[in-house]
């Protein structure tokens, strides 16, 4: 794609990589197939391709944004599908953040869209204030008829029927290995994930420790920053970020750390990019050195040596998170981790499309997200599976609100196969009704 940017314009670090992107881009269409709000809305503007045009005009005539770009750019889950097809390898990740962060500069919002968003990036990476929210949120769902808008109603059927107690392994602290030990590694506890779901955590750390890993929770470590980095929000996304760059490098600098482990894929994709986030910021050699040993759980239980298992007798549909199929290329491995466990694997139809969550957009896009959560609960359903596995909390709490299937993490099912508990999801009653629990 030709492009007219001024030298002056290309200064800018985020026109710069935004202009390098956009001249990758050959018009081909190819990530039209691929986009699920393409598919679901059949609108051009709704595709990258026509999403890459918008933004092309916006930043190369320096435009104030208009209603019409804004609501196009809005729409983009961030699913990252069109980066695993796009042939030209058009990195459409930054340059739709850099778009986003263009939007949250220069457009100013109708009252209800900035107060809801502002409401979002105060709560969500908040793990005691996400608490209270959801017990608000469960109070007020009687209510749910008087809420105008649908983004309300959607905040108030986010709240899960059971909230967990605070689990005390996210403290700052350190776990020792079961025998010899084989690598010391930080575990990311995550933000909204601490107050949804604590079981993932804990069936990470038993894991791990199991297979001769030391595990720290780093002091000062928290939200990586999706939330509001994705919403354009980079003065609040890069300060959550910086934390948990100076509390890693601390445990690096120290004793030493193999891997940072992180079990929401989300969270990952974007830990991983802190290199290219921080690169024009004093932080940017630690950011980077970061970004090089931060790994997905199922990356670091590729190297080490989990036990063969005993067939199950379950069938698990695996759903591949977006953040992990597309943002970090992992697409294998925690299926074969899981058949390696004992469990029969299956995958639903269009295992490349999103579930729907992506972050906050099913909070703020729920028409268009509830389109997706259906169609991706009917294939999977198709498969006839005992149980769903994903490695993504928004995926987990987005499925498991349109299903009676039991939905847990992958590593909460390893975590069982190896000799740790059953995990308490296989016996507690769905979001949307009331599941047959798993005897076996």
């Amino acid at each position: 794609m030709q492009t007219t940017f001024t030298e002056d314009q290309l200064k800018d670090p985020g026109t710069r990589r935004a202009n390098e992107i956009l001249r990758n881009c050959v018009h081909c269409g190819f990530c039209t197939a691929t986009c699920p709000t393409y598919q679901v809305l059949g609108d051009e503007l709704d595709s990258p391709r026509g999403r890459i045009y918008l933004i092309k005009d916006m930043l190369e005539n320096e435009r104030v944004p208009d209603e019409k770009t804004v609501k196009h750019i809005d729409r983009c889950l961030s699913c990252l599908a069109c980066m695993t097809t796009c042939p030209s390898g058009v990195h459409y990740m930054h340059l739709v953040d850099h778009a986003r962060e263009y939007i949250e500069n220069r457009y100013k919002r109708p009252f209800s869209d900035r107060a809801l968003r502002w409401i979002l990036a105060r709560i969500l990476p908040y793990p005691m204030r996400f608490r209270w929210a959801l017990i608000g949120a469960r109070l007020g769902r009687p209510f749910r008829f008087l809420m105008p808008d649908a983004r309300l109603r959607a905040m108030l059927d986010m709240a899960p029927k059971h909230i967990p107690p605070v689990s005390r392994n996210d403290d700052p602290q350190s776990f020792a290995p079961k025998g010899q030990a084989i690598k010391r590694v930080a575990l990311m506890t995550g933000c909204a994930q601490k107050a949804l779901n604590t079981d993932i955590n804990d069936a990470t750390i038993r894991l791990l420790t199991r297979l001769g890993c030391e595990v720290v929770v780093a002091e000062g470590a928290g939200c990586c920053g999706a939330l509001t980095h994705h919403m354009g929000k980079t003065r609040e996304s890069h300060a959550t970020a910086a934390a948990n760059i100076r509390a890693w490098t601390r445990e690096m600098d120290g004793k030493g750390l193999d891997a940072i482990v992180i079990n929401t894929s989300g969270c990952g994709t974007t830990v991983k990019d802190y290199g290219h986030m921080f690169r024009d910021d004093p932080l940017a050699e630690d950011a980077a050195r970061v970004s090089g040993i931060a790994m997905d759980v199922s990356e670091i239980l590729m190297q080490l040596d989990l036990p063969q298992g005993d067939d199950k007798g379950l069938t698990v549909a695996y759903h591949a998170a977006c953040s992990l199929q597309h943002g970090q290329q992992i697409k294998t491995y925690p299926k074969d981790l899981l058949k390696k466990a004992g469990f029969t694997v299956v995958e639903p139809a269009d295992s490349h499309l999103c579930c729907g969550s992506a972050g906050t957009y099913n909070l703020m896009q729920p028409e268009i997200s509830a389109k997706l959560k259906q169609r991706k609960v009917r294939t999977l359903e198709a498969r006839n599976p005992d149980l769903i596995a994903a490695g993504n909390i928004g995926c987990m709490m987005q499925i498991g609100s349109g299903t009676r299937l039991p939905i847990v993490h992958t590593v909460e099912l390893l975590d069982w196969a190896t000799g740790g508990p059953r995990p308490p999801a296989l016996d507690r009653v769905g979001q949307s009704g009331d599941a047959v629990p798993i005897l076996r």
